[in-house]
């Protein structure tokens, strides 16, 4: 049997495919696993596009574990079945009177593999989504369930909240959350050195700010949000027009296959890098057609995030599936690295577990916790193992 993520471009023979309908199943794949000295690895919606979900030994997709658990609406906090669809999020969490505080512009990711990767939206004064963790649940290498908060099993609760798929299966998710609220999107065309310069008045002006810039040119595709209390307009617009609820002006369609490489800068850095990296197209890949996005990100304290400790811009590179995109991104990623930049987990990036460990002042801590409940590496694939010989 082979599986592919979302591209088309990564792709495995599983020994096995298993698709749980619920934690007792998920349970136990894993003892079964254990017992057969399979290692295992889970997906959600196969949206990454680095090499997490690789394997020869046990897969375990978590399609069929999905749905809202609970609410607790005095604390703000909802908990997910962690393979829930992102997609699948936005009307029952309305019907509870809450929403998530962000997403990214796709929603196809499955909420445990976009909390693991570190997926994110933009916006200065909004995190990423592993931020939000306040609680999960983990079936651990032995087959045991653990739940997890910042003062119950704490070193483990720092893990998980960006966990690469490696300390064990996320059962169930508890994110903190908001109450409903409704965006008004507007997008122009700019110029991208003025833009640049004005890019602090901009992500300040609006909850959510972000561009693209389009190899070949000097305009841009500028995109604001701002919250609002107007009436949803219906019925939706299209992308750069809506006024809804958050969920319905947030996502967008991205159909078209491609491989990406994303990385986060320190944000005083952000407009030289992306300078840089408009030189380096322009100049070694004329011909590159797909856009360049910039966004933001607040900081956190997260193991692992991108955004841990600094204030924080992400440039994105997109490639299309049928050019081969290595030279492109190895080059862009000498330009990110020259600005201490952070590659996204779920996206392209060449670092070893000794770059990895230079970009994460948590890295060997990170390992620590995860050796200690998988001390077999049970949840390891051969691209982690590597990681880990190279950077424990």
């Amino acid at each position: 049997m082979e599986w592919k993520n979302w591209s088309g471009r990564l792709a495995c023979s599983p020994g096995e495919i298993v698709i749980p309908k619920g934690e007792s199943e998920i349970v136990s794949a894993v003892r079964a696993s254990a017992a057969a000295g399979r290692r295992v690895r889970c997906v959600g919606a196969g949206h990454s596009h680095s090499r997490l979900v690789l394997t020869n030994e046990t897969l375990i997709d978590m399609a069929s574990t999905s749905g809202v658990v609970r609410a607790d609406l005095p604390k703000a906090e909802v908990t997910i079945r962690g393979g829930t669809r992102i997609s699948a999020l936005g009307p029952p969490l309305r019907k509870l009177g809450l929403a998530l505080h962000n997403q990214g512009d796709i929603d196809r990711q499955s909420i445990a593999g976009a909390v693991a990767t570190g997926t994110h939206g933009t916006g200065p004064t909004l995190q990423n989504l592993s931020a939000s963790v306040v609680g999960a649940r983990i079936v651990l290498a032995n087959g045991d369930v653990v739940d997890t908060r910042a003062d119950l099993e704490p070193d483990l609760f720092k893990a998980c909240q960006v966990s690469l798929g490696a300390l064990g299966v996320m059962s169930e998710i508890t994110l903190a959350v908001r109450e409903p609220y409704r965006l008004e999107e507007q997008m122009w065309l700019d110029d991208l050195d003025e833009v640049l310069g004005r890019i602090d008045e901009l992500t300040q002006a609006t909850r959510h700010f972000e561009f693209f810039w389009q190899p070949g040119g000097t305009r841009i595709a500028c995109k604001s949000l701002a919250e609002t209390t107007a009436p949803v307009v219906t019925p939706l617009g299209k992308e750069g027009t809506r006024l809804s609820w958050s969920y319905e002006v947030l996502a967008n369609e991205r159909d078209d296959r491609h491989s990406e490489m994303e990385y986060s800068i320190p944000a005083e850095s952000g407009p030289e890098c992306m300078a840089a990296i408009r030189d380096l197209i322009a100049h070694d890949f004329p011909d590159l057609s797909w856009p360049v996005e910039y966004r933001t990100l607040a900081s956190d304290d997260v193991w692992l995030s991108t955004a841990k400790g600094r204030e924080t811009v992400t440039i994105s590179i997109h490639q299309g599936i049928d050019v081969e995109d290595e030279p492109l991104f190895r080059a862009c990623e000498k330009v990110f690295l020259s600005y201490a930049g952070r590659p996204h987990w779920g996206k392209v990036h060449y670092l070893g577990g000794e770059g990895l460990r230079t970009a994460h002042e948590d890295w060997d801590e990170w390992w620590r916790v995860r050796d200690s409940v998988d001390p077999e590496g049970r949840f390891l694939n051969p691209y982690l193992a590597e990681l880990a010989g190279r950077g424990k």
